[in-house]
């Protein structure tokens, strides 16, 4: 009978052999308490699932190669949830990395938890943009929203700042919360990260801020999803997910309620997703031309409602 993991961290790969290496080399000293799960999603123009395969058979025990057909970004999510055999689980992107030193402190203080009997929902660190060119890296911490150093609940929150948010790059699930949230990412659909940090957090209830610079976010490539002018031309895209968070937040909103201070942080989140629409909407058609096409149906009411011209 295998050992559950402590940790099981799912790294999606799609085409990523240029760069996926170093990602899972930061995850390795980690060693028998983590599961790498390297979810090749498909990919066509490269080796991605010979690397994955290589690592494999390299690290036995530690790092599973997973190949699928291509489902996206949250396809390959949701195929690690499934496979997870760790207590918690963690994102982390094929471009992305991780600073060794605040792992061991993350993976510590995961195990002294469960040692102590404490059933953690959530632990949450901080990232790191770690932005091409730039000498200066800008750290997200999450000092004014969240006490330090003990086992907190959303009462015990301190102010929820507009544009200050848990990413998918600071949040570490227990794999059970996930699993029983009965969330399932969209696939072939970019932006789902955003459903990730805010569908599971009804059935959070004991978190843990642990402020160390754990998770180092890649900001460079030109073909990254964040970039502008790609998140201009997926307009569609982020709408689906925007629609998806508002239905959410509508069907459930009885159950949010029975907490207000995380009814708050999650109607904050969905606001600043549905500005970010606005905006990018606002962008990618001119006002005249907005309603031009307002007037011969182009636009749908939804899509109008969201940047406010109705």
């Amino acid at each position: 009978m295998s050992v559950m993991k402590l940790l099981t961290i799912t790294i999606p790969c799609y085409n990523s052999a240029a760069y996926m290496r170093k990602a899972i080399e930061s995850l390795l000293p980690g060693g028998d308490d983590v599961e790498i799960l390297v979810v090749n999603d498909g990919s066509t123009k490269d080796n991605t699932l010979e690397i994955a395969k290589e690592y494999e058979a390299k690290y036995p025990g530690i790092v599973r190669a997973i190949d699928q057909p291509n489902k996206g970004h949250g396809g390959a999510v949701n195929t690690g949830i499934q496979n997870a055999t760790g207590l918690f689980f963690k994102v982390v992107d094929s471009d992305d990395w991780v600073k060794k030193s605040a792992y061991a402190k993350i993976l510590g203080k995961l195990k002294e938890l469960v040692m102590c009997g404490e059933k953690l929902d959530l632990l949450i660190s901080n990232y790191v943009y770690e932005k091409d060119g730039e000498k200066r890296k800008k750290v997200i911490h999450f000092h004014r929203m969240f006490p330090q150093d003990q086992i907190f609940t959303w009462s015990d929150c301190h102010h929820f700042s507009k544009g200050h948010y848990i990413l998918m790059h600071s949040a570490i699930y227990r794999t059970q919360i996930l699993r029983e949230s009965g969330m399932v990412l969209p696939e072939h659909t970019f932006y789902v990260d955003n459903i990730y940090v805010y569908e599971p957090l009804l059935h959070v209830e004991k978190m843990y801020y642990l402020d160390v610079n754990f998770y180092r976010y890649y900001i460079g490539r030109d073909d990254q999803s964040v970039n502008e002018e790609i998140m201009i031309s997926r307009i569609d895209q982020q709408l689906r997910v925007n629609y998806l968070m508002i239905d959410y937040l509508v069907d459930n909103k009885a159950k949010a309620l029975k907490d207000k201070k995380r009814y708050k942080y999650m109607r904050n989140y969905l606001e600043i997703i549905t500005t970010i629409s606005s905006i990018l909407l606002i962008k990618k058609i001119p006002r005249t031309a907005f309603r031009k096409s307002r007037s011969c149906g182009h636009i749908s009411k939804a899509a109008i409602s969201i940047c406010g011209f109705i």
